[in-house]
């Protein structure tokens, strides 16, 4: 099974970015088929949405919530894996089970998991125009230092975005057939 990592605001996202959020997970659902499971760091804000639509969809879902938040109220059908690390440590758990991290938009703890992936050799595709702090990371882009560990590609429809990170998955080995997960 491919692990597809998904950075995200974790506050109630403007109604735009939800629908957008949407619109990924559907066309990942219809594009990526059955073999896809999909990580984030919580239940909450946007990765709600997410989490939500993905469960609609039949898809895997697997939580990585932070210590603070591992008595929450998770959805039926979610795996959670309670790590007992804070806020910033259960994303490094996040990057490193991802065989690609997708950013649909978020804040500090977002922005944080796209440079935790880029560093640990992860392939990140970054959805472009979400109104949010992460946006700024679009001008770094493709690489955020000189050592271009891996490459972000900033992608603005959130379909595309989808069928990227399918098409990235689909020719990429495993992290666990890497040795590396």
């Amino acid at each position: 099974m491919r692990v597809l990592g998904v950075a995200a605001l974790g506050t109630d996202p403007p109604p735009e970015l939800a629908a957008k959020a949407r619109a990924f997970v559907e066309e990942l659902s219809s594009t990526c088929g059955g073999s896809l499971c999909l990580a984030l760091g919580g239940y909450w804000g946007l990765m709600r949405v997410v989490v939500d639509e993905a469960l609609r969809q039949g898809m895997c879902v697997l939580l990585f919530p932070p210590v603070e938040r591992e008595d929450f109220d998770y959805p039926e059908g979610a795996l959670v894996v309670r790590t007992g690390a804070s806020y910033r440590v259960r994303s490094i758990f996040l990057c490193r089970s991802s065989d690609v991290l997708v950013c649909l938009g978020g804040e500090a703890g977002t922005m944080q998991e796209v440079f935790t992936a880029y560093l640990e050799g992860v392939p990140v595709l970054m959805l472009a125009g979400t109104g949010q702090a992460s946006d700024a990371l679009e001008r770094l882009a493709p690489c955020l230092d000189s050592r271009c560990t891996s490459e972000v590609t900033v992608v603005r429809d959130p379909r595309e975005l989808a069928r990227k990170a399918c098409e990235l998955l689909s020719e990429r080995p495993s992290r666990r057939a890497r040795g590396l997960g």
